[in-house]
């Protein structure tokens, strides 16, 4: 089969980063199923992956958001059959996206949203799982908007792929949301994705909010440089508050300044459920479920902003190139072989 991937950490610009390459085409077993590849996503995770190089002989293949259609089945599968239409986010631990066809555990996958073509359902799963686990599980937010009446949520990065998810999701959900977005271009598009007031995250939150008449916000959400961003949460954030975050912080920051308002911290990493194989796998499966619902009942909008064809290696260096520029707006995907 074909595929894309890397022997060694190399910059982009070195043709040998990333390589057209002929791989044998896996066969499922137990819970896996086959996948034939129609379109990725390419994520900030890919070049996190890609940055750390490659400790074995064998190339390391990329990729951790698709769409396709179901090949085979292994033995012990009872979700999917041959021919279905899917789309995932994939696991950490095994081969990516970046192939014609890839085996991946059925507990973590969705059907395919009927109303979108390949691409613009390859836009959408690591967001969306992302997104949803973060204010449903994290968070709490209800999934009764009776309960979110009168509630804030400031995201910030509303324009990027999680946040254009995010941002729709809390909306739907009955929340009063507040996006942050530095650029005009960014800003028209949270606005198109439901945000009811958008405000600059390079400037100081507080004045901004009040200015809107937003004294404290009930939830935060950061998609964008967590430490950064860390003394304007902790201003805005009101007692009893919570903070979610999917960027690590990779410096010290002071946890304390949450402690008098009570405020709980917490971490989203969507890949955790696959990482440590914990026994609610499935719960991805029913979360794609529900968000291609949506999805079909035009409550959510795919995220898909650009398409490369075809799936080689380099519209891949392109794709990441584009991630690594860290400007983007919604999701470039790359489709067909």
């Amino acid at each position: 089969m074909k595929a894309v991937g890397f022997y060694r950490f190399l910059p982009l610009s070195d043709p040998q980063s990333l390589l057209d390459l002929e791989l044998p085409t896996p066969v499922p077993a137990g819970t896996d199923i086959l996948v034939r590849i129609k379109a990725i996503s390419v994520n900030p995770a890919d070049l996190m992956v890609r940055s750390r190089g490659n400790d074995g002989d064998a190339p390391k293949v990329l990729g951790w958001d698709a769409a396709g259609i179901v090949e085979q089945v292994g033995p012990d599968c009872t979700i999917f059959q041959p021919g279905d239409e899917v789309y995932y986010a994939g696991d950490l631990n095994r081969p990516g996206s970046n192939s014609e066809f890839q085996l991946v555990d059925e507990r973590i996958v969705g059907r395919k949203p009927k109303s979108v073509d390949f691409a613009q359902a390859a836009a959408m799963p690591l967001t969306s799982l992302t997104a949803w686990e973060g204010l449903y599980e994290r968070m709490g937010v209800s999934h009764d908007k009776r309960e979110n009446e009168n509630k804030t949520i400031l995201i910030i990065g509303a324009a990027g792929g999680v946040g254009s998810i995010a941002t729709q999701l809390a909306k739907n959900a009955g929340l009063t949301v507040i996006g942050t977005s530095s650029r005009t271009q960014s800003s028209e598009w949270v606005k198109a994705n439901g945000a009811d007031f958008i405000i600059n995250h390079k400037l100081a939150f507080a004045p901004q909010l009040k200015e809107l008449g937003i004294e404290t916000v009930d939830m935060i959400f950061c998609l964008n440089h967590t430490a950064g961003h860390w003394d304007n949460m902790a201003e805005v954030i009101r007692p009893q508050g919570k903070i979610c975050s999917v960027v690590p912080v990779n410096e010290p920051i002071n946890l304390d300044v949450l402690l008098y308002k009570s405020v709980s911290f917490h971490w989203e990493f969507m890949f955790t459920r696959s990482l440590f194989q914990s026994k609610d796998m499935l719960e991805q499966h029913r979360i794609l479920t529900a968000v291609g619902d949506k999805i079909d009942a035009k409550q959510v909008k795919t995220t898909l902003t650009q398409r490369l064809t075809p799936i080689d290696a380099a519209n891949l260096r392109v794709a990441h190139e584009k991630i690594q520029a860290g400007d983007m707006i919604g999701k470039l995907v790359v489709e067909g072989f």
